[in-house]
């Protein structure tokens, strides 16, 4: 049986839940076809730590696919990162206390990578469905793009594995409270879906204009 590993992350900057992790825990043993299960795992709003609960799972599972979720909070759409960058600038302290300024993940890595998801794919398919969906060229330089560069840089080594990551808004309920924009959790598991079935394919992405002038 193949795996699929998805994370999300706890709670951090005060919030109650993050709907990163209450997302993915609905797809824990969702098998999109008969030979692949999903692996639902939850890490750390922590640097450095994150990254060792990480590799630990990618270690267990020898995962075929693996979709590194997180909140952000404010966005409008489910957001599909393509760059990861070598970069931390915590403009808060992470659940631990650190607040790294101006440093690398990885000091011998390079500058960034890219996601090997086929991001305007998913993003055509989640349109098609209803579903508000961008590819974005900015994953910050908070723990998210710390966790989604220190993946591909373990991915790096086994090219058949698919990686990225995917930033999600606010839940309803957190939005509320903060007045911005908020998507379901409903939302959220169906653009999952998408996401899996449509990385599954080992296809090439698809050539449509998707940039950002700004």
């Amino acid at each position: 049986m193949q795996q699929i590993l998805l994370t999300g992350f706890e709670p951090f900057a005060g919030e109650a839940s993050n709907p990163s992790w209450d997302a993915i825990q609905q797809l824990d043993g969702w098998r999109p076809d008969a030979e692949t299960i999903v692996r639902a795992r939850k890490l750390p709003c922590v640097f450095g730590h994150s990254l060792q609960v990480l590799e630990a799972e990618l270690s267990a599972l020898q995962p075929v696919l693996v979709i590194a979720v997180g909140q952000a909070g404010g966005r409008t759409c489910f957001s599909l990162e393509k760059v990861a960058i070598n970069y931390n600038d915590a403009r808060i302290p992470d659940n631990s206390g650190q607040q790294p300024v101006a440093t690398t993940t990885d000091d011998a890595g390079p500058a960034a990578y890219f996601s090997s998801l086929p991001l305007k794919h998913i993003v055509q398919k989640a349109r098609q469905q209803g579903i508000p969906a961008e590819v974005s060229f900015s994953a910050g330089t908070f723990v998210c793009n710390h966790v989604f560069y220190g993946l591909m840089h373990q991915v790096v080594k086994t090219p058949k594995v698919r990686a990225g990551f995917i930033h999600i808004p606010y839940s309803p309920q957190q939005a509320s409270r903060h007045q911005t924009a908020s998507m379901s959790l409903d939302l959220v598991v169906a653009a999952l879906k998408i996401s899996i079935e449509v990385s599954l394919l080992q296809q090439p992405d698809l050539q449509l204009a998707m940039g950002q002038l700004d």
